[in-house]
């Protein structure tokens, strides 16, 4: 089916997502920083691929994704340190779409959060600040690349059994499982209909596959 390469191949919901995808026939390798995670990697059915994108540069990152269909950006910092934030969230992430761009990926899936954007209201002096900052300036560069495009906005994430359910008509985030987050990334690779979208959702009442075409 297609070649994709998952950046972040060992967080929660990428964990989740990768048996979908291999399930669904497709060939996907899963980026980690860390060699010990390879094991639960490669126990998914994805094959693990050592590399820290934190600091590849542009050339790296591109022979990174060269050869793939499609690139899903699944990574972050995970916190707390605000500089490492803008190192991954925003600075790693812009270099690997300047590599998308670079080696003819001309699909990429961006995992966002449902308030993104430049106008987030985060308070400065807020925790949060340096990662909603970060997203917002990889997301708008996302837009601009000329890429295909989409980028995955779910709310607050649960450890919630899946329901195969969401709602992307809310305008307020609410809260959404992880593994509902990883089925609608898994839908959304190969839909043409979501390229060109964010898709902001919470957990809601209609089917995944009807929901991300409306």
């Amino acid at each position: 089916m297609a070649r994709i390469l998952i950046i972040g191949g060992h967080g929660k919901v990428a964990l989740l997502l990768e048996p979908l995808l291999v399930a669904a026939g497709h060939h996907v390798t899963a980026v980690v920083r860390n060699a010990d995670h390879e094991a639960d990697v490669r126990a998914t059915g994805a094959v693990p691929l050592v590399a820290d994108v934190e600091t590849f540069d542009t050339e790296q990152l591109t022979n990174l994704v060269s050869g793939n269909d499609v690139v899903i950006w699944s990574a972050g910092a995970g916190g707390g340190d605000a500089a490492r934030t803008y190192a991954v969230d925003r600075d790693a992430a812009i270099r690997s779409i300047d590599a998308a761009v670079a080696a003819g990926v001309r699909r990429y899936v961006m995992v966002s959060y449902f308030g993104a954007g430049p106008d987030h209201g985060i308070d400065p002096d807020d925790g949060f600040y340096a990662y909603a900052e970060a997203k917002a300036a990889a997301d708008a560069h996302l837009r601009a690349s000329g890429l295909d495009v989409t980028i995955i906005a779910p709310s607050a994430l649960t450890l919630d059994e899946p329901t195969g359910r969401i709602d992307t008509t809310a305008e307020r985030s609410a809260s959404v499982s992880r593994a509902d987050v990883a089925a609608v990334i898994a839908a959304v690779v190969l839909e043409p209909a979501t390229i060109g979208r964010t898709i902001r959702f919470n957990s809601g009442p209609t089917p995944i596959a009807e929901a991300i075409r409306a």
